[in-house]
């Protein structure tokens, strides 16, 4: 038994037979993984059969916490949701923070795996001692808050964590997701797709164990030191006020922020949809996950709408992306994409290239049963959205993604989908941010950017960037050099981030974790020696794992790429105008320090 940091359980729950066990977690089989996202990632591996169906009984769906999560090490409030992809067919995977980690952590189960499918729709009550599989009909098609209400008053207890689908999920919108704590979104690759697939509307938790720490004075003393590492970092007040909403400015201030579907790096109207004015204007109050000292989301109320966030991904999304300058519009998508359990990345994604096609000729109204939308149209914005929720009409087709939908027109119609492996590229244009770019290309879940999140680039270190890469130019966002060894190591504090589970704002992109304190903390921790050297090769060896997962899946290395876009048009306007990203070259040298 591992007697300090693991629950040192793990509960298996087949949904057609309606039974669960609980085994014990093997000692040597969570070293070479820690916990979280690289455990999740070896389970699916080991037991999953690669040519299953997605949406079928079959595929595996996984929650993991780590060894840390719910402790007083601050940001150790993540889970990681894992399953085959129904949006790209291949690893699938997504983290949320707020409340629901700890309180599985308090279950004592380091991992949840469910199989199978249920005759009717359920909710699970895991607690400590066991698993209730309870039927719930009177929740179908209720949004997110909706049925976290609903299950919290049936189990006479308002401390029950959920993590539940919306109408999405039970829709098997390709991009649905699983929501938790009423607004925090494991918002990508289709979970809760996965999730509605199998009949399961919620996972619901309450525990009553505690979490021990092997050394108890050594570990307040590493918590300390992250501590005041955060309130002391520069951009604390800045988070703190906007979370990551600052972004939008200062990604609009260097060319990059997406405007029109990436066809501009500008856009003018950026101080009436900006951080900065969602802060002064609909703010009321900051909140956090689960024992954080930065506080960096935020609840706003504005009109009839009120809701926690929304982070820069979907303000960006439902603004510039789709040439839209209402922020008003942006806070009630924020809101309704929660609570529907839909992704706004991949929604908008599918809304912008629609509107590209339709302002090239390359899609006609006939082509979309009759859908007219243009930039910034909100009334047909919200038309869109709400019919890829409940797949009605075009929104059957939307529902697969824009890659799937694509696919159906012409191969110059096929070139504007902004994706890298099936997955629709998040809110920041590669061409000024290069490391950003390679991480995109390499990420094993697709265009993703958490991968690695090489938020250094943007810090103009240049001589931290010297010492740790071998190059001033790996803290130049324009600059190639450098930029396969940035993300190189980037990606394994990200795999460590996950593992903990830590918030990546903080571990990664504030610097606050790396390899030499998180041997520390995981020594006090769990009582188990991990040094420096064994965390590098172990974090490699993760990496590995995802590549030959993909692999049996039938993705290959030279998916590793970009679109075109970005390969072969510059920007015309602003500080990054001109700039391409030599992909190929930035790819092959990262391959190069994998050995493959």
């Amino acid at each position: 038994m591992l007697e300090y940091g693991y629950g040192s359980r793990i509960l298996r729950l087949d949904l057609t037979s309606r039974r669960y066990r609980i085994e014990s977690l093997d000692p040597a089989w969570i070293k070479d993984v820690i916990g979280g996202r690289p455990a999740n990632t070896k389970r699916l591996t080991e037991e999953i059969n690669p040519h299953c169906d997605p949406l079928g009984p079959d595929n595996m769906l996984i929650f993991g916490v780590g060894p840390l999560t719910g402790s007083l090490l601050p940001a150790s409030a993540y889970y990681t949701v894992t399953a085959k992809s129904p949006l790209t067919g291949i690893l699938g995977d997504s983290a949320a923070g707020g409340q629901f980690a700890a309180e599985m952590k308090l279950t004592g189960f380091d991992q949840i795996i469910i199989t199978g499918k249920a005759d009717k729709l359920l909710y699970l009550m895991v607690t400590d001692t066991g698993v209730d599989f309870v039927e719930c009909s009177q929740l179908a098609g209720k949004n997110i808050v909706q049925t976290t209400t609903a299950i919290r008053a049936e189990q006479n207890d308002y401390a029950v964590q959920v993590a539940a689908i919306g109408p999405a999920g039970e829709n098997l919108v390709h991009f649905a997701c699983v929501v938790s704590s009423g607004n925090r979104v494991n918002g990508r690759t289709g979970m809760g797709a996965v999730m509605g697939s199998k009949n399961l509307k919620a996972l619901a938790l309450r525990g009553r164990k505690s979490l021990l720490a092997a050394d108890t004075l050594a570990f307040l003393d590493e918590v300390k030191k992250i501590e005041q590492k955060i309130l002391q970092h520069n951009e604390y007040q800045k988070r703190y006020r906007m979370g990551t909403t600052m972004l939008m400015k200062d990604l609009n201030g260097i060319g990059i922020l997406p405007t029109k579907h990436f066809q501009q790096g500008v856009c003018e109207y950026v101080d009436e949809i900006s951080g900065q004015k969602l802060a002064a204007t609909y703010k009321v109050k900051n909140k956090a996950c689960f024992n954080c000292n930065l506080h960096c989301s935020r609840y706003y109320v504005v009109d009839s709408h009120e809701a926690e966030g929304p982070e820069f991904e979907t303000l960006c999304s439902f603004t510039s992306r789709l040439g839209n300058n209402d922020l008003v519009f942006a806070l009630e998508m924020n809101e309704y994409l929660n609570q529907m359990g839909l992704d706004s990345i991949s929604t908008a994604e599918v809304i912008g290239w629609i509107i590209e096609c339709r302002e090239k000729g390359l899609l006609s109204p006939d082509d979309l049963d009759g859908l007219k939308i243009d930039w910034g149209q909100t009334d047909k914005i919200r038309q869109a959205v709400e019919m890829i929720a409940f797949r009605r009409g075009i929104g059957d087709r939307m529902a697969d993604g824009a890659t799937k939908l694509s696919q159906g027109f012409s191969k110059e119609a096929q070139k504007l989908v902004m994706q890298v492996k099936g997955l629709d590229i998040i809110c920041g244009d590669p061409r000024g941010i290069k490391a950003y770019g390679l991480t995109y290309a390499i990420a094993s879940r697709g265009a993703d950017h958490l991968r690695a999140e090489p938020y250094f680039e943007l810090t103009e270190r240049f001589d931290e960037a010297k010492k740790r890469f071998g190059t001033e130019k790996a803290a130049d966002r324009l600059a190639e050099e450098g930029k396969a060894a940035l993300v190189t190591y980037s990606e394994k504090i990200a795999l460590l981030c996950d593992a903990l589970t830590m918030c990546k704002n903080i571990g990664l992109c504030m610097d606050i974790l790396n390899l030499e304190s998180t041997a520390v903390l995981l020594k006090a921790g769990t009582g188990i020696d991990y040094s420096p050297q064994y965390l590098q090769e172990i974090m490699h060896r993760a990496v590995i794992r995802d590549f030959e997962l993909n692999k049996k899946f039938g993705l290959q290395h030279d998916q590793d790429t970009l679109p075109q876009r970005f390969q072969k048009e510059p920007l015309t306007e602003g500080p990054t105008k001109g700039s391409t990203v030599n992909i190929k070259k930035m790819v092959d040298e990262y391959h190069q320090l994998h050995q493959w």
